[in-house]
């Protein structure tokens, strides 16, 4: 007989699976953090590690592999990039990485819509997302022009597993909109990015 109350207590109050946490929140960076890149930015740590992306980033279009990793997503709408966290990056230079691709961005023309940091539990791991998103500035254009959309809206972001570092990914989306020029080339995005480090 217990066993029935048992089942039906159950289905008329099922036991609660403990659902998997997921918090977003909004950040702005810190003073220091900011007085950090600076001095960072024109580096020759920073030069050499800049080369270093961009150089995997070529080798990967011809199927080699170089340390650290990168990994390139081609497709109509959207193209990037992602740089994996091995040698020879360390937990601040990866960081300073981030930050310093986020005014690359920034050094073209683009405006920052949001800075968040994401947490999700993923198998018993917890996942962190940091994430700059930016699009092209409002403008509004002269009478039968089209709207420049710079390289599409560009999303930033760096994911840690269990507080390590894992990449660092760059995505640009294209608007497929009548009212917006073409996007420019993907690839002049990434030269553009990376000739800019000696500029800071």
């Amino acid at each position: 007989m217990g066993n029935f109350f048992d089942d039906l207590l159950k289905k008329v109050f099922p036991p609660s699976e403990k659902s998997p946490m997921k918090v977003k929140e909004n950040f702005i960076l810190k003073e220091a953090e900011q007085l950090d890149l600076d001095s960072w930015i024109n580096s020759e740590e920073a030069d050499r590690i800049f080369a270093l992306v961009y150089k995997n980033f070529h080798f990967k279009r011809t199927q080699i592999n170089g340390h650290p990793q990168v990994h390139i997503f081609e497709s109509p709408y959207a193209n990037g990039f992602a740089v994996t966290y091995e040698d020879p990056f360390d937990l601040k230079s990866f960081s300073r990485l981030f930050l310093a691709f986020s005014r690359r961005v920034l050094a073209l023309g683009y405006e920052q819509v949001s800075l968040d940091r994401k947490f999700e539990e993923i198998n018993e791991q917890v996942k962190v997302t940091e994430k700059f998103y930016f699009k092209p500035p409002l403008q509004l254009p002269a009478e039968g022009e089209l709207i420049s959309q710079l390289y599409g809206n560009v999303a930033l972001e760096k994911v840690s597993i269990d507080n390590k570092p894992s990449y660092i990914k760059l995505l640009a989306t294209v608007y497929s909109d009548r009212l917006y020029q073409d996007a420019k080339p993907f690839d002049q995005l990434m030269d553009r990015i990376f000739e800019l480090r000696k500029n800071g």
